[in-house]
């Protein structure tokens, strides 16, 4: 028989609740991480690697820094980051923000029961969360693990809402833009030779993923933040790869808001034009 204390060894950071990973059913019961923990726990401890560094800024700035977990579903992110980072420097407060009653009275429940005193969850609305009194007027993080669709650019305009010194965020799932190049396929064949790019619907899809990031990049480009755009984790581990990290300069790239609307306008993706703006 495996012995559970070899995982443990090997896969769980120092400092790591062993109950938290248990409660969110990463590990078993009895210690085990089977192979869809170890790659999901992967790829959050990733993610804190990026993370760390940008808190440990704001601390610098702000003594008391705000993250705001978007689209938290079950909080896996907001809840390791609390244990690995808040919790150990002794400062800050995570808000974790869904739009599914059960699942923040779950995330509320688990964060009490584990004593993560400056840890809350909110049942908001993305347009409610840009406006509600309980969510301060200005955070200093804002991230996003695999929001699906257009769950993303909700934490994106929230982050823009609230003057966030940086988001980070893991897109998932993105439907919508490919959608849009389906309906005006037709018209894109005759407008532009391009339009043999997102033909075949597999390459619509995946064609329709790479823009809405591009777009995504050129709006917060466009709002006065530097960004950079890299891997996540190896793609043995997951497809839903891509990582945006944003950081707020205040230094507008001079043509990214031109570029982004002549991109909108070539591939016929004017409807969505609300979508990214800044």
């Amino acid at each position: 028989m495996k012995n559970p204390s070899h995982h443990l060894a090997t896969d769980i950071r120092p400092n790591q609740s062993i109950a938290l990973l248990k409660a969110l059913h990463i590990l078993t019961r009895d210690g085990q991480l089977n192979q869809d923990s170890r790659r999901k726990l992967k790829q959050v401890y990733h993610l804190v690697n990026f993370i760390e560094p940008l808190f440990k800024a704001v601390i610098e700035e702000n003594p008391h820094p705000v993250l705001v977990d978007h689209g938290a579903g079950k909080s896996y992110l907001g809840f390791i980051l609390y244990d690995l980072l808040l919790k150990q420097l002794e400062v800050g407060e995570v808000i974790g923000i869904e739009t599914r009653a059960e699942l923040v009275e779950k995330s509320t429940n688990l964060a009490q029961e584990l004593g993560f005193t400056r840890m809350r969850f909110e049942h908001l609305t993305v347009e409610a969360s840009m406006h509600a009194s309980s969510i301060p007027h200005q955070v200093d993080i804002v991230t996003a693990l695999h929001a699906c669709n257009t769950a993303t650019d909700d934490a994106i305009q929230f982050g823009l809402k609230k003057k966030a010194s940086y988001m980070v965020l893991v897109p998932c799932c993105q439907a919508e833009v490919a959608e849009v190049l389906r309906q005006h396929k037709n018209e894109s064949f005759a407008k532009t030779p391009l339009s043999e790019i997102w033909r075949h619907p597999i390459h619509t899809r995946e064609f329709g993923s790479q823009i809405t990031n591009v777009l995504r990049c050129l709006q917060l480009e466009s709002a006065g933040y530097r960004v950079t755009v890299t891997e996540l984790v190896g793609w043995e581990h997951s497809m839903k790869n891509e990582l945006i990290i944003a950081q707020y300069t205040g230094q507008v790239r001079s043509n990214a808001t031109q570029r982004k609307q002549e991109i909108l306008a070539q591939l016929n993706l004017l409807s969505l034009a609300n979508r990214f703006s800044a």
